[in-house]
């Protein structure tokens, strides 16, 4: 049995200090890339799936699920951290990376693309729209942390599909380590000036949805369309 099947262990409520979380999500993460299928094994249109659903998540949310996080802390130091990140995104113009990447790729994002995560999108969204600053730190912490290991197996995936365009994973692969270790300081700051953190397991409700979310896009589920009779 690999790691992808073992349970994750989830923290007690006598767990609750930042280097639990530290570990915890570095095990979801682990649980997450051991699933990834050899893409050796994959058809080509597996492939550009895999890239097409990643970027239909990432492109239109990434800065949007930021800004929130922004927008939910108070500590000045949580606040300079995610304040950095976001002009880092929109001054180098990450999303435009990403779009040449997945074009040189032929993996631009369909409607059935789109479809395959959208009801676990609509989650994360709607986890952001209640602005929690603790859980949406540590949501945008394991974020980070998978994109930064993942970009290797993206990059794999690209260039099996014949593109040598690689600007978006090398830049990711490096800056997004930083990003996650800022991240858990600001986690840390942000503890710092909660009265009464929740519990480890409530604390842990963003990562949790956005787990899920991440499998849709390495496992989809099925796509049912429907056709007018008329």
């Amino acid at each position: 049995m690999n790691s992808y099947n073992r349970p994750l262990n989830i923290p007690t409520p006598s767990q609750s200090c930042p280097a639990t979380m530290h570990e915890y999500i570095d095990q979801a993460i682990e649980h997450l890339l051991t699933s990834l299928p050899d893409p050796e094994q994959l058809s080509a249109d597996e492939r550009r799936g895999i890239m097409a659903r990643y970027t239909a998540v990432l492109e239109g949310n990434f800065i949007y699920w930021m800004t929130g996080t922004y927008l939910s802390v108070r500590s000045p130091e949580a606040q300079a951290i995610i304040a950095d990140n976001l002009r880092e995104e929109v001054g180098d113009n990450h999303p435009g990376m990403l779009r040449r990447f997945v074009l040189a790729a032929h993996a631009a994002p369909s409607e059935l693309d789109r479809l395959a995560v959208d009801r676990e999108l609509q989650n994360v969204r709607a986890f952001v729209a209640r602005l929690s600053g603790l859980k949406m730190v540590l949501m945008m912490a394991f974020f980070e942390g998978f994109i930064a290991s993942f970009m290797a197996y993206l990059a794999d995936l690209a260039t099996r599909q014949g593109s040598t365009e690689q600007e978006y994973t090398e830049v990711h692969g490096l800056c997004d380590i930083a990003h996650t270790q800022d991240l858990f300081r600001a986690f840390e700051a942000e503890t710092l000036v909660t009265e009464a953190p929740p519990a480890p397991t409530t604390l842990l409700e963003g990562v949790t949805v956005l787990q899920t979310l991440i499998e849709a896009i390495i496992h989809p589920r099925p796509v049912v369309t429907y056709q007018s009779s008329c």
